[in-house]
C-alpha cells in the first residue's frame, strides 16, 4: 500500500516511477490472486481467472500458474458434478473424461467405478425383471460384480426374490401338471406367503377335493359295477360348482340303478316262487326299459 513520494529527479525520478510501477504491479497481483483463491476456494464460484495487465517475467508466470490451476479446477468439478447429476437423474450412461492427478483422479476413478457399478446393478435386475415378469422366464439371477453395501444388499435381494418366485411357481405348475395328467398324490410344498400362499393352499384344496371325488366316484363304481352292492352313494365334503354336479349326477345314477335292479330282482324273485301279482313299475329308460317290459 506504499508508494514514494519524495521528490526525485534524474535516475532518482526513474527508480522511484519503476519502484512504484512495481508496487501497483504486485498490488494488482495479489488482489486478482485474493479473488480468484476466495472465488474458487471459499465461495465456491468457478471460471475466474486472474487479469493481470502489463506484468512479465515471473510475475506472468505466477499469474498463469494460477489461472491454470483455476481453469483445471474449473473443468474437473464441472465435469464430476455434470456426472454426479445425471447419476442422480438415473442417467448412467455418462463418464468423467477430463484429464486430472493425484487425488483428483482417485475421486474421477472412484465416481467412474461408481457408475460402472450402477450400470450394471440397473442392467442386472432389470434383466432379471423382464425375464421373470414379462418374458414368464424363471431362474434368473442378477450377477453384479464387486457391489458392497447396499448394492450387494439391493443384488441379494432381487435374486432371492426372482429365487423364490421361481421355486414357488415351478412348484405350484408341477402340481397342476400332475393333475391335468390324472395323477393326484402331489401337493405343493414349497414355503410361500401372502397372496402366492393363498394360490398355494387353494391348488392343494383342489388337489385334495379331486382325490376325494376321484376315491368316492371309484368307489361307488367299484361297489355297483364290480361288487354288485348296491345302494352306495359317493361323499365328497365341500365341494361346489362342477364338481357338485358331477357328485350329484354320479349318486343320481347309482341310486336309479339300484332302484331299478332291486325291484327286477324283487319281480323275478317272485316270479322264481309263483307270485305272478307282481310287476315293475319303476320308471326306466334305455335297456333298462326294455328289460322291465320284458
Amino acid at each position: 500500500s506504499q508508494k514514494i513520494d519524495v521528490d526525485a529527479r534524474g535516475e532518482i525520478l526513474e527508480l522511484k516511477n519503476t519502484l512504484n510501477t512495481m508496487v501497483d504491479q504486485l498490488s494488482n497481483f495479489a488482489e486478482q490472486v485474493t479473488r480468484v483463491a476466495r472465488e474458487v476456494g471459499t465461495e465456491g464460484i468457478l471460471g475466474g481467472q486472474a487479469e493481470v495487465k502489463g506484468v512479465s517475467g515471473t510475475w506472468k508466470d505466477l499469474t498463469q500458474s494460477v489461472n491454470f490451476m483455476a481453469n483445471n479446477l474449473t473443468s474437473q468439478v464441472r465435469n464430476i458434478a455434470e456426472v454426479t447429476t445425471a447419476v442422480a437423474m438415473g442417467d448412467l450412461s455418462k463418464k468423467i473424461t477430463v484429464d486430472a492427478k493425484g487425488e483428483i483422479l482417485e475421486l474421477v476413478t472412484t465416481v467412474n467405478t461408481m457408475v460402472d457399478q450402477l450400470s450394471s446393478f440397473a442392467e442386472q435386475v432389470t434383466r432379471v425383471a423382464r425375464e421373470v415378469g414379462t418374458e414368464g422366464i424363471l431362474g434368473g439371477q442378477a450377477r453384479v460384480r464387486g457391489v458392497t453395501g447396499i448394492w450387494k444388499d439391493l443384488s441379494d435381494n432381487v435374486n432371492t426374490m426372482a429365487g423364490n418366485l421361481t421355486a414357488q411357481v415351478r412348484g405350484i405348475a408341477q402340481v397342476s401338471a400332475a393333475v391335468a395328467n390324472g395323477d393326484l398324490t402331489k401337493k405343493v410344498t414349497v414355503e410361500a406367503r401372502g397372496e402366492v400362499a393363498q394360490l398355494a393352499d387353494t391348488v392343494n384344496t383342489m388337489v385334495k377335493t379331486l382325490s376325494s371325488f376321484a376315491d368316492e366316484v371309484t368307489r361307488v363304481a367299484r361297489e355297483v359295477g364290480t361288487e354288485g352292492r348296491l345302494g352306495g352313494q359317493a361323499h365328497v365334503p365341500g365341494v361346489s360348482g362342477t364338481w357338485k354336479d358331477l357328485t350329484d349326477s354320479v349318486n343320481f345314477m347309482a341310486s336309479n340303478l339300484t332302484g331299478q335292479v332291486r325291484q327286477i330282482a324283487m319281480v323275478t324273485t317272485a316270479i322264481a316262487k309263483g307270485d305272478m301279482t307282481k310287476k315293475i313299475d319303476i320308471d326306466a329308460r334305455g335297456e333298462i326299459l326294455e328289460l322291465k317290459t320284458t
